[in-house]
């Protein structure tokens, strides 16, 4: 009996111990990205935190200076607005997108006529390049819309959204909608179709109304792809850039530019070291924000 359990739990060992060992042919296939991605990411970010502690303009001589450039960023006016503005612009598309997203998926997943179709054309901004869209937008907010607005005799129409400095970030809003709209309805629709349909079947039982149901069982049954699309929605967002540069390039004045216009404006004004440093809060609160999303989508699988 002894040899015999001996003989059966080595057994399961060498078993449990060949399991867990990796192929070294996956390391192989692995190594190629592995080198790329360090070669054209790692490298070139790690280089580019060293030089934010730097008076570096980007080319010829430079001195260390530690963390000035970082005590600057913080009583600089322009980077604090670039931030409020990106943050503001961010917050205001997540939640617009979320929701017409959600609703166009509640309709496009009920009992309607041609459903499959009006999916297809629903995702073809998605496929479009945000600055091609942004320059027909432009075209439409600049001459169109004013030209609508004079023959109608809407005088607040007969003015551009572009040019105004207070209404400018609504325009930029509705494009970047546009364009976000697609990906996120998408994964609602997924969500949605995974909700069992027995589960609205005993709810018409019971004698639930369509707005009940959506509310007390669609939502809560879904809510881990509305945390998904809300955080990965908020991360893009952040880093908005060709459909701004598109539609008001930054202005009127600095009041749309978004942080990653600021960086790369810093760029090519020999700014290098400074906007380097900015560039590197900026990873930061994207690795913060990642790292949320990950405990976040974590916490719901496990419930799952």
């Amino acid at each position: 009996m002894t040899t015999t359990t001996t003989i059966v739990t080595g057994g399961d060992r060498r078993a449990r111990r060949s399991s867990r060992k990796v192929e070294p042919i996956y390391y192989l296939f692995l190594l190629p990205s592995l080198v790329l991605f360090t070669l054209a990411i790692t490298v070139p970010g790690v280089i580019g935190i060293f030089f934010s502690f730097t008076d570096s303009i980007g080319i010829g001589d430079w001195n260390f200076i530690g963390l000035t450039n970082y005590i600057a960023l913080f009583s600089d006016p322009a980077i604090l607005q670039s931030y409020l503005f990106t943050f503001g612009f961010a917050i205001a598309t997540v939640i617009t997108v979320n929701v017409f997203a959600f609703l166009l998926a509640v309709g496009l997943t009920s009992r309607i006529r041609f459903k499959t179709g009006l999916r297809t054309i629903f995702v073809i901004p998605m496929v479009i390049s945000g600055i091609i869209i942004a320059y027909v937008f432009n075209f439409l907010f600049s001459n169109s819309i004013p030209a609508a607005g004079s023959a109608l005799g809407i005088g607040w129409l007969e003015t551009s959204l572009l040019a105004n400095p207070d209404l400018a970030w609504v325009a930029i809003v509705i494009v970047t909608a546009w364009q976000a709209i697609p990906g996120t309805l998408l994964i609602y629709i997924a969500g949605l179709l995974s909700v069992p349909g027995e589960v609205y079947e005993a709810a018409d039982i019971d004698g639930a109304s369509k707005a009940q149901q959506l509310f007390r069982i669609t939502l809560p049954l879904v809510a881990g792809y509305v945390v998904i699309n809300v955080i990965l929605g908020f991360k893009g967002f952040l880093n908005a850039y060709d459909i701004i540069v598109g539609l008001t390039n930054g202005g009127p004045g600095t009041a749309t530019r978004s942080i990653a216009m600021t960086i790369i404006a810093g760029f090519n004004g020999g700014d290098y070291a400074y906007q380097m440093a900015n560039a590197t809060i900026f990873f930061i609160v994207a690795v913060l924000i990642s790292l949320l999303q990950l405990s976040l989508t974590r916490g719901r699988n496990q419930l799952a």
